[in-house]
């Protein structure tokens, strides 16, 4: 498969720190181009989260684009969306018999052993990260480097999307080093942040990714 050079993911936490509603968000970055979209909730999943959820998943079936939901393979299932999963979540074998052969399905990996076994698993990309330092997570994993995601480029056929503290001033070495697409969540949301801003901001993005 062949994923869009850039990934974005929409954050409920930090949209919510921004003041900039989640549903206006998705918007912004479908009217700008994305044709792929992460939805990220790390807390409790709500009656109002799930209804910005099938707004955005509304939207991106208008734009032909994919969306794709962090953790929940039954979010995924109502909503018509791929998933993706974490180390500490459903094995993938057991999301992929939950959501079927049609659907994409990404899954988080940190190191040479997760991304050997990752490349077993029935998912359609791996992400690999942090690539840089990230503020993201609480207690995120020890930083991979560029280095590194060159050395397990080779260890995998799959897709490879590299994830944490990119920016639109680092991503050509993500890129440049092996990465299939980058996923991106501070650097798409400016500290003075509105649809307009992030619509431009995400133009940025994808004008970067055409330059490598």
């Amino acid at each position: 498969m062949k994923l869009p050079r850039v990934y974005p993911i929409l954050d409920l936490a930090l949209l919510s720190s921004r003041g900039v509603p989640v549903v206006e968000a998705a918007e912004a970055l479908l009217e700008a181009g994305a044709r792929l979209i992460q939805l990220r909730s790390k807390t409790h999943l709500s009656r109002e989260a799930l209804e910005q959820g099938e707004s955005i998943a509304a939207l991106c079936k208008q734009a032909a684009a994919t969306l794709i939901v962090n953790d929940r393979a039954d979010l995924a299932m109502l909503l018509d969306a791929g998933v993706h999963v974490g180390q500490d979540d459903l094995p993938p074998m057991h999301v992929r018999s939950i959501i079927g052969p049609g659907r994409l399905l990404g899954f988080s990996t940190h190191n040479e052993v997760q991304i050997r076994q990752g490349d077993l698993e029935p998912v359609d990309y791996l992400a690999l990260g942090p690539i840089f330092g990230t503020s993201n997570k609480i207690n995120p994993d020890p930083v991979v480097g560029t280095c590194e995601l060159s050395r397990l480029r080779a260890m995998t056929k799959k897709p490879i999307v590299g994830i944490g503290g990119i920016t639109r001033e680092n991503a050509r070495h993500v890129w440049a080093a092996g990465a299939d697409s980058v996923a991106v969540i501070g650097d798409i949301y400016p500290a003075v942040c509105s649809k307009n801003a992030i619509r431009d901001r995400f133009k940025e993005w994808l004008m970067a990714a055409q330059d490598e």
